[in-house]
């Protein structure tokens, strides 16, 4: 086995709930796990995490608009000795027993997602057509996808015969408390700040809906504290790191600025 796929530094994770139990079953059963949730709020880190402590190899897809079938199967190349095969990403993990994870899986082709449904049920195969092979996944082989359904259309979402050869996992920002201690462990900034952090986070989130399409991520509240940590003044990391990513609307970048200025006066 290929050990460059593998994570060889256990990535932080804090768990919420019974999740790595769960995921735990599901990889010892090889079930097909899709993972929901708003973007920056662990799934790809849960991932990781458990791919480190399954000691499996990850294979991670970033998925997007103009990907092809050939994009995740593979395609033939022209080289100086004529043709050669190169397995794509997904055939690579099924071959090696690799974890696959399609990340934002609803950014692809509903016509390219379609090539991952014989490895999702009890055939556990990718037929490669034009190679004329039909590749058995190894026996380690795990499919795992995520999305945010936040960004769900009639256009992005996935058909009902995808979602329904998977198990799922519903991710929602943590906490206040468990999210303060997040920030804490993952940038060494004091409580104090860190709760003032998520108390902004907090005023994003409920404007949700009300002018955002999205709240401020976990992950942009890390980004906020490491940037505290490496010395700029809180009122410039927070203006930087949580509001001028989310929103270009001034009405709604200067509430948000009001209320960094009121916890930072």
């Amino acid at each position: 086995m290929n050990d460059s796929y593998k994570i060889k530094n256990e990535p932080f994770y804090q768990a919420q709930g019974e999740e790595i139990a769960l995921y735990e079953a599901a990889y010892a059963a090889r079930l097909p796990v899709m993972i929901k949730g708003p973007t920056g709020c662990g799934k790809s880190r849960f991932v990781e995490y458990m791919a480190w402590r399954l000691n499996k190899p990850l294979i991670t897809v970033a998925c997007n608009e103009d990907m092809t079938a050939s994009d995740l199967v593979g395609r033939y190349l022209l080289d100086a000795d004529g043709t050669r095969w190169l397995d794509g990403p997904l055939t690579t993990a099924a071959r090696l027993g690799a974890i696959c994870y399609l990340d934002e899986i609803v950014e692809a082709r509903q016509d390219t997602t379609v090539v991952i449904h014989p490895l999702t049920d009890h055939r556990r195969t990718l037929p490669l057509d034009k190679k004329g092979e039909l590749l058995e996944a190894h026996p380690d082989f795990q499919l795992v996808i995520s999305y945010n359904p936040g960004y769900q259309s009639l256009l992005k979402d996935l058909k009902q015969s995808t979602k329904q050869r998977f198990t799922a996992f519903e991710f929602a920002y943590p906490d206040a408390e468990l999210e303060a201690q997040i920030l804490c462990k993952e940038t060494g900034i004091e409580a104090g700040l860190s709760s003032q952090l998520i108390k902004i986070g907090i005023v994003a989130r409920n404007l949700k809906g009300h002018g955002l399409d999205e709240g401020i991520s976990t992950r942009l509240l890390v980004y906020a504290a490491t940037l505290i940590k490496a010395g700029v003044a809180p009122r410039s990391a927070c203006r930087m790191a949580l509001v001028r990513p989310i929103t270009d609307d001034a009405d709604i970048r200067d509430t948000l600025d009001h209320a960094i200025d009121a916890l930072f006066e």
